[in-house]
């Protein structure tokens, strides 16, 4: 990044980054220090002194180095970037700067999360993501605090910990970790059908991202947009990953949490370092104050959506996430998100789950932070100067001048004053009613959205969602539990509960109270994808001993130019020798890795390479694995040959790119088409060798 693209918040940020090479060591008070491996003793052998201020001082700070960690969103992921808006076209719409001034980049730290699992769990567990953004903006800090799903699992924020403390691990035994599949929860599921439709998410290969960079985010809340005029206008935000949705498969999950439980964090730190910034495009669904009631749900309740074909995307403007923080803890952990964080232009709805987060996120802070002060920590600075009558606590890094510390004053010439029509101005609503504990009618529908999902989906999706469910029910102890949730899913379609049951090995429920309406919408399927980039995918090759390295060298070298990642894997580190005695260096052991790791594999040419591949059971567990998840396969020459032991079939159309002779170039077509492609979940099914 040049000085040129650095943000105001960089520039901030630099007086708080320390680099410690050509220094001598010192104590936190700035004490020059000459010894850090032994303790100040009476004599060699002799007691530890308590005068050793450095001893203290170095095992008090280690003992306290442990934050509370989030109740939930506790592992995740972040890094900087930036915000554009394409036009001025919201100006009319919004007083934010931010999302209407042409050219104007606002600086922003994104965090990537999981919901349920503590910070020292997997990534790739099933389970909603997080998809948090700081705006560092010129009216002050704004958070979108958000999901990879549009909506929640419950519609009032008085339900949250009921839901969390059943998702979280059973506390008689503290048992599943970061796992949903367990009786707590789905007994809380059987009994709330308000989470019929969230649930339909979490069953859905939308809870198994490939990648952060290649899941959507969504504000899930319907905020208010605010113009000069305080006219009001209802506002859902989306983003749109620039490189498309896609996922994982179940089984691959699973075994990723063995072999790389980093595999989503890693995947974004390696894109940022490596300059493929992962990019999301921010749409937004716009509804006028009086269509407020026109729809046959209520926009105010989080566990519905406004499908697209009602409310198209209006896109705004780009999100580019170009820099790796400095330092996990500093920056990735202590960043603080809270949705009453809004600049003027931006407001709040009546969502009673909006509502109760609106207290909940800066309550939390005071106990993970220390205190009231945690919006001082670097990360949560805001760009502009702060100026307020705050004094005091934990933490307090502001050296405030003069007397007072209260407004009205004269002491200090009344500063600091009001910022009259230049503050934020919350929007003006009538509001009158009783108090009343009471949930309204419009919210009552808890299952035709479940159903508009599950109608949406494709063949493949459908399947995965059931086996997801029979999956998670297996789980489950209780029977009645297991008979309470196929009871609420088939109210969402009759078919699902069925085949569910048969997998459970529980009674099919009968005909549901309200037949399957036969609604969907094709913005909900990620079967429609567009499929005709490669960027960044990582191909794996098989090699040994007498491979065609100038093949492997053509095809890497085609494959890197259009965006994807190759890595050469031999049975051993170092070098193998190519069919003409050159030698082709390995990336790494194939022991040391596998195929789950990899979105496609390639074995190339070669006699003497191929045979030895054959005879290598991990090679050929490779291919046949990566068959199995749907992934692109690809054989060159003598390379088909690996593909019977492996028992895959060449068959273009699902994936299996073979060529004849000398056509390199047509091979390469139609292998980066179907890693494009992603996944092909029609495939014959197989059993994977040994």
């Amino acid at each position: 990044m040049t000085s040129d693209d650095r943000t105001e918040k960089d520039r901030q940020l630099d007086g708080y980054r320390v680099d410690q090479r050509d220094s001598f060591l010192t104590t936190d008070q700035g004490i020059p220090v000459d010894d850090t491996d032994n303790s100040l003793k009476a004599g060699e052998r002799g007691p530890t002194l308590m005068e050793d201020f450095h001893l203290r001082e170095k095992i008090t700070h280690f003992d306290h180095e442990r934050i509370p960690e989030r109740v939930v969103h506790a592992r995740g992921a972040g890094a900087y970037g930036f915000f554009e808006p394409y036009d001025d076209s919201l100006s009319s719409l919004t007083r934010a700067e931010f999302l209407a001034t042409p050219g104007l980049r606002t600086p922003v730290f994104v965090r990537f999360s999981t919901v349920a699992g503590s910070r020292g769990s997997s990534d790739t567990v099933r389970d909603v993501r997080g998809f948090a953004t700081k705006f560092y903006t010129r009216q002050g800090n704004f958070d979108l605090v958000g999901n990879n799903f549009p909506v929640f699992f419950i519609q009032d924020s008085i339900k949250f910990p009921d839901f969390v403390h059943a998702v979280k691990p059973e506390p008689h035994n503290e048992i599943p970790q970061a796992s949903s599949a367990h009786d707590t929860l789905w007994d809380f599921v059987q009994l709330q059908p308000e989470t019929m439709h969230m649930m339909m998410w979490l069953m859905s290969d939308r809870a198994l991202p490939r990648s952060f960079r290649m899941m959507q985010g969504f504000g899930v809340h319907t905020f208010r947009l605010v113009n000069e005029d305080g006219r009001s206008t209802f506002v859902k935000f989306h983003w749109t990953p620039k490189l498309g949705k896609h996922s994982l498969v179940w089984d691959e999950t699973q075994k990723i949490a063995g072999k790389d439980p980093d595999f989503n964090r890693r995947d974004l730190w390696e894109a940022i370092e490596r300059g493929a910034y992962p990019e999301w495009e921010l749409g937004l669904q716009l509804v006028q104050e009086e269509d407020e009631h026109s729809f046959d749900f209520d926009i105010l309740d989080s566990t519905k959506i406004i499908p697209e074909e009602q409310v198209p995307l209006r896109p705004v403007g780009r999100l580019v996430l170009d820099r790796n923080p400095d330092n996990f803890f500093a920056e990735t952990e202590q960043i603080a998100f809270h949705l009453g964080n809004v600049v003027p232009g931006i407001d709040f709805s009546n969502d009673p789950l909006l509502q109760g987060r609106l207290f909940s996120y800066l309550d939390t802070q005071l106990i993970r932070l220390g205190g009231p002060n945690f919006p001082q920590i670097p990360v949560n600075r805001p760009v502009v100067e702060v100026h307020n009558h705050h004094r005091e606590g934990y933490h307090q890094m502001q050296i405030h001048k003069g007397r007072a510390a209260y407004h009205k004053n004269s002491i200090d010439g009344g500063w600091p004053e009001q910022a009259a029509d230049k503050g934020y101005t919350h929007y003006q609503e009538r509001v009158e009613g009783y108090k009343i504990r009471k949930r309204s009618e419009s919210f009552s529908d808890h299952y035709s959205q479940a159903t508009l999902f599950w109608n949406s989906m494709a063949d493949w999706e459908r399947e995965h969602i059931v086996a997801a469910f029979r999956f998670e029910l297996g789980k489950v102890e209780a029977r009645h539990v297991q008979e309470g949730v196929l009871h609420n899913l088939n109210e969402v379609d009759h078919d699902l509960a069925v085949r569910v049951a048969e997998g459970i090995g529980v009674d099919a429920p009968g005909q549901p109270t309200t037949p399957n309406h036969g609604r969907s919408s094709p913005a909900l399927s990620m079967a429609h994808e567009p499929a005709d980039d490669i960027t960044t995918r990582k191909v794996a090759f098989l090699v040994a001993d007498g491979v065609d390295a100038a093949q492997v060298q053509s095809i890497v070298s085609d494959l890197t130019a259009r965006g994807a990642i190759c890595e050469i894997l031999a049975a051993h580190g170092g070098a193998v020798r190519g069919t003409g005695g050159e030698h082709l260096m390995v990336t790494r052991p194939l022991p040391t890795t596998a195929s789950v790791l990899f979105d496609a594999v390639v074995v190339p040419g070669g006699e003497e390479s191929v045979r030895a591949l054959a005879e290598d059971g991990d090679a050929v567990h490779f291919v046949a694995e990566a068959y199995k998840h749907g992934k692109a396969v690809g054989a060159l020459d003598e390379g088909a040959r690996l593909l019977e032991p492996a028992r895959v079939t060449a068959a273009p159309e699902q994936g299996v790119v073979t060529t004849p002779g000398p056509d390199l170039e047509g091979f390469l077509a139609s292998f980066a088409a179907a890693v494009a492609a992603h996944r092909f979940h029609n495939r014959p099914t197989r059993a994977v060798p040994a």
